[in-house]
């Protein structure tokens, strides 16, 4: 019997693959300057504005109890912490120290070289049609559909 004939290249294989091996490079590129993804991203969303624990949590894309632990472990390095709200007495904000600030820009450096390096096979229009194109892609397919499946248990 013959395979079925397929309409487009298989884009969710593709993007795991890549999206898995741009991770891996970058989670090791950030372990040399003590860093991992999630602290840097927090970071850098922390400087931004005064965002609240939720606020970063929504914005890196990480569930509370993962958010809680990535600022105990900033707040253990002195490059967070946590500090009443200049404009809510009730909430508490993730405030970036000046270390913190250092190693945010360090990380930076690092992310922007790693992603350069990444996109550097493509030419710079390629680029910023790609780069777009997935912004694109990511933002329409956040909540796009169900969730994961799950198998029907064995009767």
């Amino acid at each position: 019997m013959p395979a079925p004939e397929r309409t487009e290249r298989d884009v969710t294989g593709l993007l795991n693959m890549a999206g898995h091996a741009l991770s891996n490079r970058l989670a090791a590129a950030l372990a040399e300057v003590d860093l991992t993804a999630r602290m840097q991203c927090v970071l850098v969303h922390a400087l931004e504005q005064e965002r609240t624990q939720i606020q970063l949590a929504e914005l890196a894309d990480l569930d509370k109890t993962t958010m809680v632990s990535t600022v105990d472990e900033l707040e253990r390095r002195g490059l967070a912490e946590r500090r009443p709200s200049a404009t809510d007495r009730r909430a508490r904000v993730i405030a970036v120290t000046d270390k913190g600030r250092r190693a945010a820009e360090e990380g930076q450096r690092i992310v922007d070289w790693v992603h350069t390096d990444a996109l550097g096979a493509l030419s710079p229009a390629a680029r910023s049609v790609f780069v777009e194109a997935l912004g694109h892609l990511a933002d329409t397919t956040r909540d796009l559909g169900p969730q994961p499946v799950r198998r029907a248990r064995g009767r």
